[in-house]
Order: structure tokens, then sequence, then C-alpha cells
């Protein structure tokens, strides 16, 4: 039968193989002789499957046959298959069956309910009985059995996480131990107060032996600490007990430590054994407590009683009262002994260390008596403190720095010396600006020198010796100065604009010594770090910085500047009201209240002089004045060229008015010319006064136009005198309209500037 699975190929039944060339197909002889072959081929595939059929016959007989037994046989099957069904569906044994099951079912069900039933009955009674035992033993005074039957019923009635499916019996069970539990807590302390109290008149600690519940004697401290520990209520027993110790042993030690021994006494009474604890003073006066030696000796007596007297050497029982009078007592040293040694001086960090060695070793034998933990590093609260002695060093004297810093700020009023005077005038290196004076300073960054207040000046003596140090301090110690240095700095910021506001929206000699406090501590804050930072810890270096606070205190010191400039070009805007924008003064009521607000100007520049003069560093003083006679001059210079009409006598007052008001600021001129043509605080040339104050020659000129004819105004516009001293052709036009009448004249003369003013124009 291989044949019939191979493959029939065209190509071979073909002459020409090449059938896939789309270029060549097959002809009509091609596809006939294709034809004749495969017929040829079809026939002989025929004639071998017909030779091996007949070949295997006997094979494909027994086959055929076997499959007709298959075939009967599961007709036969089935046959039986349908009776059987037909034989149950009359006969409905299966259903009565399943009754019978189920029946079962229920019974064996109820039958372990009620053996459930039994067994819950049975243990509420176990449980009730010895509940009921517990109250019993309470009663004969065996505690220490009662408490251990509770623990156990603990575990089974009040930490059981089934509470919502447990039978409602178990809550009054739960209910009943609750009741026992508070009668055994009550019985238990009651006893602990009666074994342990203190007594005022003898200075002594008592504690008893043999204790009585219920009239019952006989009972063991020992055994009602047992019966504490086993209901897991220790902690809450021995409470009381560590509030007594460290109320009455622990605080005297620890407050009068140079002056109190501890004598143990046992002693046999009518009543049973006791042990006293009793405070004295020292026999020996001199007892030395410098490095904590005798204290520390004292509490470790006071510990081993409460060891040997209190929990008989029990690890666990000691642990717990530790826990409850530990943080205490630690807290105690710390606040009474070791903060309070912590030195003054860097120099005194050692000595220190003999206070180190001597709380380590009062650690060391609390953990060998089971006081505190061995294994919690949280326990060793006196032995972190003390390694940490440089840092509370650092901290206290930090808080000293800046209280100290504080107080000075607090304190100052910003009271101008007599003796200083107008010295910051002078360069350094003038031999009379040199002064005893520390508040005459001179600035890192400039050539001036300006007077500070002593408040300042203390300030950053206070910073200077913090820093000084830092660089003889470790890392630890000197980072925490260079924070307090910074903290001193900024408390300037902080508390001096706040406590002189008032000062601040009034001209006065304050606020400006605030603007030159700013101003100086600015460029001291720039160089500290020029200066200190070479002999800084090596780990600082990188760490310390101090250009952040410049920027923040010349903001400061232009802020309290420009505030001051605006109050005085404020007054002086009032005072120049008051001239009611200089009309009419041909009329003497009128000029005479013109005169009265120029002399009002003159005042109030006078008393700006006094101040700024005295105290302003030469820079900002000629910048500042320069600002304020500026606006005086254009305020005026515009007041009066808006008049729409001048008589020829108004021409004449305005006239004198102005050189009234020259006259009496000559002085404030000469002054600003005399620091601007000071060599030395200029590196570029000086400036004119017509530079500074532009008004100044627009107001001057305006004087003398008051009193020029027509044409020499007009001349003065086409040759650009009058635009080279600040005047608009608007302005000349109407300052003409307003002297001169109209005539043809005026007319020629206004056509001549407007004139000028498009050739001008053109040819820009």
């Amino acid at each position: 039968m291989d044949v019939l699975f191979n493959s029939i190929d065209v190509r071979d039944l073909l002459s020409s193989p090449n059938i896939d060339d789309v270029n060549s197909p097959l002809s009509a002889p091609d596809l006939r002789l294709l034809i004749d072959r495969l017929q040829v081929r079809s026939v002989d595939i025929k004639s071998k499957v017909r030779q091996y059929i007949l070949s295997h016959y006997s094979e494909f007989s027994t086959l055929f046959s076997q499959c007709s037994d298959v075939v009967s046989k599961s007709e036969n099957l089935s046959s039986q298959v349908s009776d059987l069904i037909q034989l149950i569906s009359d006969h409905p044994v299966e259903a009565q069956t399943k009754a019978v099951i189920d029946e079962i079912l229920v019974k064996n069900r109820e039958v372990k309910e009620k053996r459930e039933l039994l067994g819950l009955l049975d243990v509420i009674l176990e449980l009730n009985d010895r509940l009921r035992f517990v109250k019993e033993e309470i009663k004969v005074g065996r505690v220490e059995q009662a408490a251990e039957v509770l623990r156990e019923l603990k575990a089974v009635l009040v930490t059981s996480n089934d509470e919502e499916k447990q039978p409602l019996v178990y809550g009054l069970l739960k209910d009943e131990w609750t009741e026992c539990f508070e009668e055994m807590q009550e019985v238990l302390l009651q006893c602990m107060d009666n074994a342990v109290w203190f007594e005022q008149e003898n200075n002594t600690v008592h504690l008893k032996y043999q204790l009585s519940i219920r009239d019952v004697d006989g009972i063991e401290l020992q055994t009602i600490l047992k019966a504490m520990d086993a209901v897991d209520i220790l902690d809450y027993g021995l409470a009381k007990v560590a509030d007594l110790m460290i109320k009455h042993v622990i605080v005297p030690v620890v407050s009068f430590r140079s002056t109190i021994v501890v004598e143990w006494i046992n002693q046999e009474s009518g009543n049973g054994v006791k042990a006293n604890l009793k405070i004295c003073p020292s026999a020996d006066p001199n007892v030395d407590s410098i490095d904590g030696g005798s204290m520390y000796s004292v509490l470790i007596d006071v510990v081993k009683f409460i060891s040997k007297s209190l929990c008989f050497e029990n690890s666990t029982w000691m642990l717990c009262f530790g826990k409850l009078t530990w943080p205490r007592m630690s807290d105690l040293i710390v606040s009474s002994f070791l903060s309070k040694n912590v030195p003054d001086d860097a120099s005194k960090l050692a000595d220190f260390q003999e206070i180190v060695k001597c709380t380590s070793n009062f650690e060391a034998s609390l953990k060998e008596l089971m006081f505190i933990a061995s294994s919690d590093g949280k326990d060793e609260r006196l032995s972190k403190f003390a390694d940490n002695v440089e840092v509370h060093f650092a901290s206290r004297k930090k808080v000293e720095i800046l209280s100290k810093a504080r107080n000075q700020l607090l304190q100052s009023d910003f009271r101008l010396p007599e003796d200083c005077t107008r010295r910051n005038s002078k360069v350094k290196d003038d031999y009379n600006a040199e002064s005893s004076s520390d508040l005459v300073v001179d600035l890192l960054f400039t050539s001036e020198r300006c007077v500070v207040s002593e408040a300042a000046s203390r300030l950053m003596k206070l910073v200077h010796g913090t820093l000084k140090d830092v660089c003889l301090s470790s890392s630890r110690v000197g980072l925490e100065f260079y924070h307090a240095a910074r903290d001193s700095l900024l408390l300037y910021e902080a508390i001096i604009p706040v406590k002189f506001e008032r000062q601040l929206d009034s001209i006065n000699h304050s606020a400006v010594l605030i603007h030159n406090d700013c101003h100086y501590l600015s460029q001291e804050i720039l160089g500290l770090a020029f200066e200190y930072r070479s002999d800084f810890p090596a780990s600082m270096k990188e760490l310390v910085v101090f250009a952040d606070l410049a920027p923040r205190f010349q903001m400061l010191a232009e802020e309290v500047l420009q505030r001051q400039i605006k109050l005085v070009i404020y007054n002086l805007k009032q005072a120049i009201d008051g001239a009611d924008g200089f009309q009419n003064t041909h009329q003497m009521k009128q000029y005479e209240s013109a005169k009265l607000s120029i002399d009002q100007v003159i005042f109030i520049l006078e008393k700006v002089y006094i101040i700024w003069h005295r105290l302003l560093l030469p820079s900002a003083y000629k910048r500042s004045m320069s600002m304020v006679l500026e606006e005086v001059f254009s305020r005026i210079a515009n007041d009066i060229l808006l008049l729409d009409d001048i008589a020829a006598e108004e021409t004449l007052q305005l006239q004198r008015l102005i050189h009234l008001l020259f006259e009496n600021l000559s002085s404030f001129l000469d002054s600003v010319l005399a620091i601007n043509q000071t060599g030395k605080l200029q590196e570029s040339p000086a400036q004119t006064l017509d530079d500074l104050i532009p008004s100044l020659r627009k107001l001057r000129k305006l004087a003398d136009l008051l009193d020029m004819p027509l044409k020499s105004i007009t001349a003065a516009w086409e040759t650009d005198e009058l635009a080279n001293h600040g005047f608009k052709q608007s302005e000349v036009e109407d300052f003409i309209r307003a002297i001169f009448a109209d005539s043809p004249l005026r007319k020629e003369c206004l056509r001549r500037i407007e004139s000028r003013y498009y050739q001008a124009f053109s040819y820009s």
C-alpha cells in the first residue's frame, strides 16, 4: 500500500519538467499526454490495491466478523440497562434508602450536640468551681494559689478571641472572674500599703515582711509579690512604693548628696521581721561630691536595699521596679547634678571626664543589680548625657550668647553720644578722623567711616568673640557657636525694627543709626568668613556660611533710608503746598504765605541736615540730600511755571522768593559739593551739582527769566540754552503767555519758538 502514499509528481509525467515558467504555458499535446499518463497510472494503482486485498482476504474477514460481534454485544447490553432502569422505576428503593440515611444523620447530629452540651456543662461547672475556689483561697489568705488559678482562668475567659461565638454563660463567668480579680487586686494593694511606709519623724522607710489579710496573719511579703506577678499587676502594685522611694529617698540623696548616708537595719519585732532604710546626715561634712562619687555610692546602697529587702533579689521584680523609678531618677540626676556641672569654659571640659567615668560605673552597677536592663541602650540615659557634654556645653553657651545679644538689643536706646561728631566725613587714612570712640567704625569694603549704635557695636564684639571660640573648639561645639553667631545677627533684624517702629515713622537720628548699623553689619558679615574660615575646624569649613545674611541687612539699610527720604519729601511737599502754588505773590498776604512756606522748607531741610550730615555715610548723604533737594527745586519750579498770569510786580516777588531759598540752602549745596569733590570717595571724576540736582539749574534759570525781556527769552530758546537747563517748549510758551500781554511781538516770538521746535525735530 505504500504506492498509495507516494505523491505523484506531474513533472515526471511531462517531457518538459519546467512547468513553473509563466512565459511558456503547457500546450494541448502536453496536456493530452499528461491525461493519458495519469489514466495509465490510475489503472496501475487500482490493480495493486485489488491484489493487496485479495492477498489479505482472511485478515479482512476476521476483522469484519469481530466488528459485527461487538455491535451485537453493545445492543444486548443496552437492552439490559433499559430493563434495569424500568425495574428501578417501578420499585423506588433508592428513595427509601435516602430517607433512612437522612434519619441516621439527624440522630447522629443530635447525639453529638448533646455530648457537646454535656461537655460544655462540665467545663462551665469546672470553671465555676475554680472561681469559687479562688474566692475561698482569698478569704483564708492563700493568695498565691488563688493568683495562679486566676492566671489560668484569664487565658480561658478573658483573652479568648472568639467572644462573639461564646455562649452567654461565658460572659457571666467572665464578669465573675473580673470580680475575683478586682478583689484580689484590692487585697494585694492593701497588703503593699501595709508592707512599705515612710515615717516622717525618723526619716525612715519601713518594710514589714509578715502581713495579715482579713484576720489571717503570717502572710509573707514575698508571697504577695508572687501573687501580684502571677495576676500581672506587679507594676501597678509597686508603683506607689516606687513613688515613695523617689519622693523620700532618691530626691534627698540627689539633691543633698554631700550630707546623706544610708543605714540598713534588720530588726525583729513583735509584729514580725522588719527592714528599715534610714536617711541621716553624714558624719563627714567634707565628703567629696565634685565627681558625684558619694551620691552614686549612696544610690547604689539604696538600690541594693530594694533588691534584697523588697524584691528578694528577683531579677524580674527588680527590672519592673527599675522601669518605674529609673526614668524619674535619671532625670533628677541630670537636672540636679550633671547639667549643673557642665563646664562654663571649654578649657574645663577635660575635668568633666571624671564625672563621666563615675557615671558609667554607676550605670554598670545598676545593670549588675538588674535595676536597668543590660541589653537596652535606652536605659543608659546618664552615660549618653555625660558623653554628650560638649553638646550640652555648647547648647548652654549658645543660650547664654543669644540671651546676652537679646538683652543688649532690648536695652538699646540709640542715644547719640555727645562726642560723636561728623568724623565719618573723613576717610580712613585722615589723621584727624581717628577717634577713641567705639561707635565710629571703619567699613571693610569702602574707604568711609560711619557712626553706629552701641547695640550694633556690642553685637559685633559678641559675634567676633563667639567666632574666636569656634576656632578653639571641636567641630560639635564650634557648630553650635557658629549657629549662635548667626542667630545673634538675626536677632538685630527681628528686634530693632519692631522696637523702634515709631522712630522709623519720623525724622530722627535713631532711624539713621539703624541704617548705619545695617550697612555696617552687612559689610562685617561679608568679612567674617575671610577672617575666621582658615582657623575653623576642618569639618566646618564647608558648612560655615555668612554671605547669605549680608544682602538682608543691606536691603534693610536701604529700606530704612528710603523710608526716611520719603518722610522728608512728604513733609517738604506739605510745606510747599502752603504756598498755594505761588499765586498772586504781588499781594502782601499771599507773599507772606509763600515766604512762610519757603521758611518751613528751609527749617525742615536744616533739621534733616543736622541729622544726616552728622551721621550718614558721605556717599549716602550725597545721594539722599540730592534726591530731597531735587524734589524741592523741581516742585517749586513746576508750581511757578504752571501760573497762567503773572503780573510785573509778581515776577519780582517770585524772584525774591527763589533767591531767598538759594541763600538759605547754600550751606546744604556746599555740603553736597564738598563730599562730591572728595577725590578719595570717588573713583570716577567728580560730578557737578547740576549733575546731582538737575532741577537746580532750571530753578536758577527760572529766576533769571522772571526779569528778562521777551526777545532775550526767545533768543535763549533758539540757542538751546533753555532746553539745556531742562525747560520744555510748552513750559516756555506758557511762561511767555503768563508774563507778557498779547501783542504782535509775543506772537512772533511764539512762532519762532515753535518753528525752532519743528526745525530741531526735522534735524533729528
